[in-house]
């Protein structure tokens, strides 16, 4: 049974939107964690405008990202909207009961089932007790201003720190699952 791992970069002050502060944090190190996460990923799972960026991007980058691109290009993609009519790039649209729905991704693939960025998802996929593990990249950069991974108003849901990675850039990633929930290794 696969498990939904959301993974999303982050300032210090919880902005998620246009990561591209990101950039001076980037490092081998940091390469190296992104390469491993993907590859033990068996699909993504991702809103409508996550999806439609990368959708937009990935294809061309196969011969500046390599494996990594490659990669990212052949998993297969399933894209939880209610108005994106048609999914291309691998992709098939979920729609219905986001339970039902995901309860079905986790039977079909072993691996995880990876969310890039999607906070929107993230977060309906959290009330619902559906995400698996969190994997937050904090990098050391206030940005001000901008969407925010948990809006105000989301409700209080207890995580318990399972891992963390630092690097020399001073990002880290915290590992996090749900408090109480087993975990699935």
């Amino acid at each position: 049974m696969g498990k939904i791992v959301a993974l999303t970069y982050l300032s210090l002050d919880g902005v998620m939107e246009n990561p591209a502060w990101t950039g001076p944090y980037f490092n081998s190190d940091h390469a190296k964690y992104a390469h491993g996460q993907l590859f033990a990923s068996d699909a993504l799972l991702l809103g409508r405008i996550t999806y439609e960026g990368m959708a937009a991007a990935w294809p061309r980058m196969e011969e500046s990202e390599g494996e990594f691109a490659v990669r990212m290009n052949t998993l297969p993609k399933h894209v939880v909207s209610t108005t994106l009519e048609k999914a291309e790039w691998n992709a098939t649209v979920v729609r219905g009961d986001l339970t039902t729905e995901i309860t079905k991704l986790r039977d079909q693939y072993a691996g995880d089932i990876l969310i890039y960025a999607s906070g929107d998802l993230t977060n309906s996929l959290i009330e619902l007790g559906l995400v698996d593990e969190l994997k937050l990249w904090i990098h050391p950069v206030v940005v001000g201003k901008g969407k925010r991974l948990f809006p105000e108003g989301v409700p209080t849901t207890a995580w318990t720190l399972a891992g963390t990675t630092s690097f020399g850039s001073g990002a880290v990633v915290l590992d996090l699952r749900p408090a109480g929930q087993e975990t699935q290794e």
